[in-house]
Parts: C-alpha cells; structure tokens; sequence
C-alpha cells in the first residue's frame, strides 16, 4: 500500500506543477484578452491570431485544470443525500462512482479525442479564418487534459483504499481555503469576545 500511497503523491504533484502552469496561463490569457480588446477599440481592428491564442489559452486552462480540481474536491457535486451518510460509506460511494463514471467517460473521451489530434498533426490543419493558427495544439489538449483527470482518479482511488484500510485520512474532506481559515479565526475571536463580555 505504501508503494501505492507514493504513485499517489507521485500523480499529485504532477497536476500540481501542471496546475502551476495554468496560473501563468490566466494572467497570459487575461494580458492577450486585454490587448485584443484595446486593440480592436482603438484601431477599430483584429487579429484572427491574437484571437485564436486567446481561446486556446482558454482552453488550456479549462482542461489542465480539470485533474488538480478533482485532487482539491472542487468539482460541484450534489450531496444532499451522500452528505448525511458514514464517512465510511461517502468515501465507498466515491469510490464506486470514480471507477464505474469518471474512468470510463475520461477514458473515452481521450481514446476518442487521439484519432481527431492525429489526423489534425499528420494534415498540418489550420483555421479556416484568414491569418489564423495551426489546430494540433488545441486539439491535444483534449487528450492530455482527461488523461490527467484519469491520473488524479487513480490517485483518489488509492487513497480511498488507503482510507478504507486506516492507512490515511479522508480524501473527500476538502482543504480549507486562506478564506475559510479566516472566517474560522474571526468566528473564534468572535466567540472569545462574547465569552468576556458575558463573563464581565
């Protein structure tokens, strides 16, 4: 389990650094955005190009993302139900749903999405807009993307194991965000304040 627990942090840190990436990502993409808008206001012009980086740095950043989302918990899930349960039976039910629904439909996805990248790479595709880029870039973010979801799948999976076993804690307890921390602090403060005040 051990030698699993480390492919685990192994696939981690790769979304991780992946993840990373994406960040400078955004603030290219936001700094791309903000030049196409000024220029197209003052010159009253645009550029195909300029255009087409932008949504395919969109597209970078919707689908390398995807994997460190899954890591973080951060996906929407609907747990009315699941949320009343045993941890024990959340983290079973994760289990079942992550090897029955998310392996499969990111496994067709990039079974499904290699074919449309190849025959862009082997035809040289290009945009059909006039000055716009080549298409293989794009298109393979579409397999890379769902093939990092799969790993941190795998990674959820081990840890699922891991914490059915008493290995590890609770993969679906999610990390607390700088923000909730800082409600958390000021609740307390809050708390110890009315404590002093009832006190005195």
């Amino acid at each position: 389990m051990r030698s699993l627990l480390a492919i685990s942090r192994f696939f981690d840190f790769v979304n991780v650094k992946v993840t990373q990436l994406v960040i400078w990502l955004t603030l290219l993409m936001a700094i791309v955005s903000a030049i196409n808008a000024t220029y197209r206001k003052v010159f009253n012009d645009s550029s195909n190009a300029w255009l087409e980086i932008q949504w395919y740095l969109f597209g970078a950043v919707f689908l390398l993302a995807g994997g460190y989302t899954f890591l973080k918990n951060a996906h929407v899930r609907v747990d009315v139900i699941n949320s009343r349960l045993k941890e024990r039976t959340q983290v079973i039910i994760d289990l079942i749903c992550v090897l029955f629904f998310l392996f499969p439909a990111c496994g067709l996805i990039v079974y499904l999405s290699w074919p449309f990248f190849m025959k862009a790479y082997v035809t040289g595709e290009m945009s059909n807009n006039t000055g716009g880029l080549i298409r293989w870039p794009v298109k393979l973010l579409i397999p890379i993307g769902f093939s990092l979801m799969i790993t941190a799948g795998l990674s959820h999976v081990i840890k699922c194991v891991a914490f059915l076993k008493g290995m590890a804690p609770n993969p679906l307890r999610k990390d607390k965000s700088s923000d909730e921390e800082l409600l958390e602090e000021l609740k307390e403060e809050s708390g110890g304040n009315n404590n002093n005040n009832n006190e005195k």
